[in-house]
């Protein structure tokens, strides 16, 4: 008997099926499509997709092309499938749907033909290490794991791989969430706060989205979510299916929680703080919600082990190398305040903070005591530089010269100028509390310049 992943692909031959946009997740489906007999179309707003970098020959199907400004004209195919960025409400693709159009996405397309238990990561911080830590615990349990998502790895090719016993640890970020009509069997959401508030409409449906992993959850499902946080506390009353807290300040009965040094998982003692070699409070958080995710599928020991040999995710305070005293640490995914919030929280010494970069209109005020509290020198970039200076500057404990603050034109400028500024003992961060889109393509690109310009110092 054919598979739902194979009678879907099946029923695509002779369709006309848009990518639209060719990046991370639907780049991968390209083979796909063309294998299945589609007629397919990719729309991006790129003119130069380096196809020729693709070991798939294209060339052998009559694809057609529709690049530049004006990729999302006379949408017309039967099946459109949007990259996540591009949100479901944009008026071209509301006009394809009112046309016929079925607007979909990769990550709708794995929910519906996944084999598969599926564990999903979402939240405005930590989605990823937790995703990975999730990841970590179940494979070192003996599961067979696929992690994937908005991590960077499209999970809708690797379905045939995957068996009834297999199980799938998925981030979604609120983009990815926005048009789901089936959530995971395990839904986990770390925190909300305000993020792509350039994107989405306003905050009421960012977090409509992010309410959407849990949304259409069964009986038998499972919610674990943050107590500490406002937002998803709520989310634990509107659940429909099981549910558990877990809390770095509170007891809740059904959860996990932390005390004096030690984390416990319903009342059981599951592991001490001090075997984490992941630094920061937030961290103990993603501990606290990977141990959420794994009840039932894993043991102590499991947790244990990995939670002393995990050193994190790249560009998520990442240490490059220390030179002339002072150590530097990339964490390039914050990309909105609450984040460099988390990742000041980790130091107890003075701090040279590069930030800034693109304008997602988030405020910053809320980011302003920590730097006045944590940093000693403030370098700024990019397009928000003065709005994060005004933030620091207006808040009530700030004091001028306390942090100094200075402006660079770039990161390489910033980077060496903190190298001239910093003392011995110090760290350097970065930490932009922005998107990347002002000078970088993402917050990898970002990190890896980063990186180079820190590995340039002699």
């Amino acid at each position: 008997m054919a598979s739902a992943y194979e009678t879907y692909f099946a029923s695509l031959a002779g369709k006309r099926v848009a990518l639209l946009g060719f990046g991370v997740s639907n780049r991968p489906l390209l083979p796909l499509l063309c294998r299945a007999g589609a007629v397919v179309s990719i729309r991006d707003s790129k003119t130069d997709l380096k196809l020729q970098e693709d070991s798939f020959d294209w060339r052998e199907y009559n694809i057609q092309f529709h690049l530049g400004e004006t990729h999302m004209e006379n949408m017309d195919e039967e099946s459109i499938i949007r990259s996540p960025g591009l949100l479901p409400t944009l008026p071209a693709l509301r006009k394809a749907a009112a046309n016929g159009s079925i607007i979909t996405s990769e990550m709708e397309l794995f929910f519906a033909l996944c084999p598969c238990k599926v564990i999903g990561i979402t939240g405005s911080n930590g989605k990823t290490t937790t995703s990975a830590l999730v990841s970590k615990i179940l494979e070192t349990a003996g599961h067979s794991v696929y992690l994937g998502g908005n991590i960077g790895t499209p999970l809708l090719p690797v379905i045939p791989k995957m068996t009834e016993d297999s199980i799938a640890v998925v981030e979604l970020s609120s983009f990815q969430l926005m048009d789901m009509g089936k959530s995971p069997s395990v839904a986990v959401v770390t925190n909300v706060a305000p993020n792509h508030l350039d994107k989405h409409t306003d905050m009421d449906e960012y977090v409509t989205a992010k309410e959407a992993i849990f949304a259409f959850q069964r009986s038998s499902d499972l919610l674990v979510a943050n107590f500490d946080n406002d937002y998803t506390r709520s989310f634990l009353q509107k659940a429909k299916g099981r549910t558990l807290a877990f809390s770095d300040q509170a007891e809740p009965t059904k959860g996990i929680y932390a005390k004096d040094g030690v984390i416990y998982r319903n009342g059981t003692p599951v592991l001490e703080e001090k075997d984490m070699i992941l630094p920061g409070r937030h961290n103990v958080q993603n501990m606290m919600a990977a141990i959420g995710a794994t009840v039932g599928l894993a043991e102590p020991e499991h947790i244990q082990k990995v939670a002393k040999t995990f050193g994190g995710v790249e560009h998520r305070m990442e240490f490059v190398r220390e030179y002339n005293g002072v150590s530097y640490y990339n964490s390039s995914i914050d990309s909105s305040p609450s984040r460099t919030v988390a990742a000041l929280s980790c130091f107890t010494r003075p701090v040279v903070l590069l930030a800034g970069g693109y304008d997602k209109h988030i405020p910053f005020e809320p980011m302003a005591e920590s730097v006045i509290k944590t940093v000693r020198h403030l370098i700024l970039t990019g397009h928000t530089a003065e709005k994060i200076e005004n933030a620091v500057v207006s808040h009530p404990k700030y004091r001028p010269g306390y942090p100094e603050i200075s402006h660079a034109e770039n990161l390489e400028q910033a980077v060496q100028l903190a190298a001239k500024t910093a003392r011995a003992g110090e760290a350097v961060l970065l930490s932009p509390a922005c998107a990347s889109f002002d000078a970088f393509a993402n917050f990898e690109e970002r990190g890896k310049a980063f990186k180079e310009a820190v590995r340039r110092l002699s």
